[in-house]
């Protein structure tokens, strides 16, 4: 055809021509007619199918919307039957095209009523926190349930039904909804809430569904979450224990907040809370406890289960399981664990309780050779109070707790905290006991009224020989404790409530990492604004500094413990064997005849003897770099000069000189730098002052004559052994290789051997993780 353009009604016209044409009997004629152009044939086909379409929406019927409400009324009818409904749905057929909506007048502010709060003036009376006019604000709430009756997953109007419950009891107004029935079942809905949505999909034969619900209202979603639980939490028929309808849910707080907003808030991405209860989906228990807000702080507690926990020591005995049980590898018998936050940050932890509180309390109460009077400065729970009691030499426990709420609950909510019934000789409840006295005031102003430098002479009976810090990180991240760690005046009035040989415990936050910047620079610089003033103190003799890895929380916790007197190193340091025997000693017996201490004994304290390696790394990056950082290692390039029975590979020989002495001697050319016979040293035993003192006595037991071995043993140590660097820890490092026959001097111009590593000229630092970590080396 040949082509040619026409109007639009010229080509029906010749398209209705050509039609007659075709039905019309032939004539013997030759037929005359315009060209006809195929392309334009096709276009007015569609333009005309178009048309049809568009008249048919415009002026055909209009669907009915089913009534909800007149559909759940049958349900309810003695004569509905389980699963009707569920096979009328399937019979329809295609009825996913379908759909369900409904409809009414559009909701505005004005007329949702009063109960809802207009954020189009910013004037919320229950704002968000952190909600601002620069930062976007909103909550997420994710929920999963399972064990689900499948009739009512598979029903639209009852799911749609409880749509509106939800939102009705929770306040958030739902401006429309949507809903779909699903082949060959299931059911998806959405509703448009006043300023974000709601949706949630079903699965019926797997008793599943999912709902999610987000929103920039006032309403708190986690409150909402036992209203989904009542609403569409409708259990199966006869369910038994293990088919009861579980619930799993998370709760996010969306969108983009300065550093510093986000440190205030209680729930947002930097809280404890979040992270350990309200963030995680895959939990199978998550239930708020209490949830108030004190005059001072607000107190959440939560019991919560994860999956793949399972049951504990005490589970087994409570549902006396034995070998071979699958139980024990499931979370079926497993009891969930009591989480308690203060603002936001986790305090402690119902299953690694003793852990915590124990390695907080007992290497300072042992740190001291003989505590009767103990200050507590916050504990509010009554744990650290359970820990101090244990010792029969404590006398009296001043407990300073500025939250009487804290103490209130814990009393009823968190009872195992300060449970000390079982303790002979003491109060059933650890508030309880005559030795406590407890004070509902600021510690700081406590401290420094009457210990402060204004006070003047402290009586010796009102000092203390512990005094316990249990209260807030010094971390910068936690604003609240800027006074607490970083006053001048209230760290002064601790020192000067301690005894001459006081010991402080100070719980030091989070541990650091080798990676971890100069102490100063990253998120640890207010504690190192602590240590330094600390160490710049004159009443601190020595800072002692270790870690527990078993407390439960993310990373392992630390604690400083700050000694008046260099004394407190050798309980510090004292042998495994020597700690159990003092443990032995003063622990309070039990009625039930178990160890009052759980974790706490002498080789854990052996473990603290020693700070990890990061605490060395991060101490010397500090500006300058101290002396001692230069001295964690031997020179690997140095040479190693040993004495040895070779007479020809061997670098000394030894001689007897002309006095009568024997003296070592060089036989080889030795060079600057070069290690003497570090071997040897490496042999060196080392003696404490008291097992020094028990062979003195012993010879004097034994009488004169039958001690001949030990006088001359004796002696020797008097005449090669050489006090301890570490001062106060009472042991004597005894050289017996070769490098006891190196002589002495009278100047140190006139020796040719040095130490491999030198001690500061002005002595050893208060504060050292270096030399805690090498004393032995810094000692040979």
């Amino acid at each position: 055809c040949k082509f040619s353009r026409f109007p639009l009604n010229k080509n029906i016209r010749l398209f209705s021509n050509w039609l007659l044409t075709m039905t019309a009997p032939a004539e013997t004629e030759q037929p005359t007619g315009y060209p006809i152009d195929v392309r334009v044939l096709i276009a007015a086909m569609a333009s005309t199918m178009a048309l049809a379409f568009g008249a048919g929406v415009v002026f055909g019927p209009t669907p009915a919307f089913p009534n909800h409400n007149e559909d759940i009324k049958a349900m309810e009818s003695p004569n509905f039957e389980s699963g009707e409904l569920a096979r009328n749905l399937m019979d329809l057929g295609s009825k996913i095209k379908e759909t369900h909506v409904n409809v009414g007048e559009a909701p505005s502010y004005e007329s949702i009523g009063s109960d809802f709060a207009d954020r189009r003036n910013g004037s919320l009376a229950f704002p968000l926190e952190g909600d601002n006019e620069e930062e976007l604000a909103g909550q997420h709430l994710l929920v999963d349930m399972k064990n689900v009756n499948a009739d009512f997953l598979n029903s639209e109007p009852r799911l749609a039904q409880a749509l509106v419950d939800v939102t009705t009891e929770a306040k958030i107004p739902l401006l429309s909804y949507h809903c779909h029935s699903l082949e060959p079942a299931g059911v998806s809905c959405v509703g448009v809430l006043l300023e974000s949505h709601i949706s949630f999909h079903t699965w019926p034969e797997d008793g599943l569904m999912t709902l999610d619900v987000f929103t920039c209202t006032p309403t708190n979603l986690i409150s909402v979450v036992p209203t989904i639980e009542k609403m569409f939490g409708v259990p199966q028929e006869n369910a038994s224990e293990k088919e009861k309808v579980l619930t799993m849910w998370s709760h996010e707080l969306r969108g983009f907040k300065t550093d510093e907003s986000r440190k205030t808030l209680k729930n947002g991405m930097n809280s404890d809370m979040t992270w350990w209860v309200t963030s995680p989906l895959e939990m199978l228990h998550k239930k708020e406890i209490v949830s108030v807000q004190s005059d001072f702080q607000r107190i959440d507690i939560w019991d919560v289960l994860d999956v793949g926990d399972t049951p504990s020591y005490k589970d087994m005995l409570k549902h006396n399981l034995e070998e071979g049980d699958p139980r024990f590898f499931t979370s079926e018998l497993a009891s969930p664990e009591r989480l308690l936050f203060l603002d936001g940050k986790l305090q402690s932890m119902s299953e690694t309780d003793h852990e915590y509180h124990e390695s907080l309390v007992h290497p300072a109460m042992f740190a001291h050779t003989n505590p009767k009077r103990v200050s507590i400065i916050g504990g509010g729970e009554g744990a650290t109070l359970r820990e101090v009691l244990k010792h029969r030499t404590v006398e009296e426990v001043k407990m300073i707790e500025i939250d009487a709420k804290v103490i209130e609950i814990a009393r009823e909510f968190l009872p195992y905290n300060n449970d000390c019934s079982d303790l002979v000789g003491v109060a059933k409840c650890c508030f309880d006991d005559p030795r406590a006295e407890i004070f509902n005031i600021d510690a700081q102003h406590w401290f420094i009224s009457r210990y402060g430098s204004d006070v003047g002479e402290v009586k010796e009976e009102d000092k203390f020989n512990v005094v316990i810090l249990d209260a807030l990180n010094p971390e910068d991240e936690n604003i609240n404790a800027n006074g607490l760690f970083t006053d001048p005046e209230f760290l002064n009035s601790m020192l000067n409530s301690l005894t001459d040989d006081g010991v402080i415990v100070i719980q030091a936050g989070t541990a650091p990492t080798i990676h971890d910047p100069a102490p100063d620079k990253g998120k640890f610089a207010q504690r190192e604004k602590l240590f330094l003033m600390l160490e710049e103190h004159s009443d601190t003799a020595a800072m002692l500094v270790y870690e527990e890895a078993h407390c439960g929380f993310e990373d392992p916790s630390t604690f400083l413990v700050i000694c008046k007197s260099h004394s407190c190193r050798k309980q510090w340091y004292a042998g495994a064997d020597a700690i159990d025997f003092q443990i032995y000693e003063r622990i309070a017996v039990t009625h039930s005849k178990e160890r009052a201490l759980q974790h706490f004994d002498g080789s854990t304290q052996y473990s603290y003897q020693y700070p990890p390696k990061a605490w060395e790394t991060v101490y010397c990056r500090r500006e300058p770099t101290p002396f001692e950082c230069a001295y964690r290692g031997l020179d690997m390039d140095a040479e190693l000069r040993d004495l040895t029975e070779d007479e020809e590979s061997s670098d000394f020989y030894i001689e007897k000189m002309e006095d009568g002495e024997v003296g070592v001697f060089a036989s080889n050319a030795i060079n600057k730098g070069d290690y003497i016979m570090p071997e040897a040293l490496a042999s060196s035993f080392v003696i404490s002052d008291d097992s020094k003192s028990n062979l003195v006595d012993t010879t004097k037991i034994m009488g004169t004559g039958s001690t001949l071995v030990l006088d001359n043993f004796l002696e020797f140590i008097d005449k090669h052994g050489h006090r301890s660097i570490s001062e106060g820890i009472g042991s004597t490092i005894v050289e017996v290789g070769g490098t006891f026959l190196i002589r002495s001097v009278a100047s140190k111009e006139d020796a040719n051997v040095d130490r491999m590593i030198p001690r500061p000229a002005e002595g050893l630092p208060t504060y050292s993780p270096v030399y805690e970590r090498n004393r032995r080396s810094f000692d040979v």
